[in-house]
């Protein structure tokens, strides 16, 4: 076990000993030049022995002092390249997490610009529905869907979550035209999806009970567009993730009524690192590019 002295008196007195002044020592810590003295008196006391002499207008280091200051200012040196090794790899890898849907429809693709804009970081994208622990998880920013309201988070409203069906051009020729009743006949990518009967409520359709249709059921919205756009029915998407998609006619979209239950996508990092500058540039670059795409601000 270590016997070490106060950790705050040993940095006022390195800090002391290569000045040789107490009030040059205030200074660069930020302390008046009474706390500097009380600090090394602490120190002096908790030693046994005294490291300055106190002469008239100066101070001057004892031999104990002489010998103990140049050990004590490499064990600083040691802990500041540490630290500044640390601070270095933090700077740069900048992690992000978010989800499937998310990253496979509108992330991934414009990921590489901020690379390019910013070369000197390295950015490592982290894909999952599960909510990402910025401790254990090792993320620096998250865009996660929800309501919000995460516990000492910082939220950004990205973007709103609603939701209408769409299909193939080819299935909507074999199969439509449709009315919002004929959803509950038609094949229904993800039928276990919640936003299923949330959407035929809204268009006036009563949905019956007991447990959902039988269906292919798929994990994201990015799997279920892709589905879609195979033919393989129809399936409750994001306009917005889709809008390329819809404009190149791979996608239709049979009504015009589009739902939400309030849900939208959050940029958030922990209120702690609100200052730290890859997450800012991030942010910069991230809602200079929602701009570009969203029909109107949020």
């Amino acid at each position: 076990m270590r016997r070490l002295p106060p950790l705050a008196a040993v940095r006022v007195f390195e800090a002391a000993a290569r000045h040789e002044n107490f009030t040059a020592a205030a200074n660069e810590l930020g302390m008046t030049q009474a706390a500097v003295s009380y600090q090394v008196k602490l120190l002096e006391e908790r030693l046994g022995a005294p490291l300055f002499r106190r002469e008239k207008r100066r101070v001057v280091l004892t031999d104990a002092g002489r010998k103990a200051a140049p050990q004590i200012t490499r064990a600083f040196d040691a802990m500041d390249a540490a630290f500044g090794a640390i601070r270095a790899d933090d700077a740069a890898v900048l992690t992000v997490s978010t989800s499937n849907t998310f990253a496979n429809t509108w992330l991934a693709w414009r990921l590489g610009s901020f690379q390019m804009n910013h070369p000197e970081m390295a950015v490592r994208l982290l894909t999952s529905d599960a909510l990402a622990d910025f401790v254990s998880d090792d993320v620096d920013i998250a865009i996660r869907a929800g309501l919000g309201g995460w516990e000492g988070l910082h939220e950004e409203l990205l973007v709103r979550i609603d939701f209408t069906p769409m299909c193939s051009p080819g299935f909507l020729k074999r199969h439509g035209p449709f009315k919002a009743e004929d959803m509950l006949r038609i094949p229904q990518i993800s039928p276990h999806d919640p936003w299923w009967p949330f959407w035929l409520r809204e268009a006036g359709v009563e949905v019956p009970d007991g447990p959902p249709r039988v269906g292919v059921r798929l994990d994201s919205q990015a799997h279920e567009g892709h589905a879609a756009m195979a033919g393989q029915g129809m399936a409750m998407l994001t306009p917005f993730f889709w809008r390329n998609d819809l404009a190149e006619g791979r996608l239709v979209r049979p009504f015009e009524q589009v739902s939400t239950r309030g849900y939208a996508y959050w940029l958030c990092y922990p209120e702690a690192r609100r200052g730290v500058a890859k997450i800012r540039r991030f942010r910069e670059w991230l809602l200079a590019e929602l701009a570009r795409d969203l029909p109107s601000p949020v």
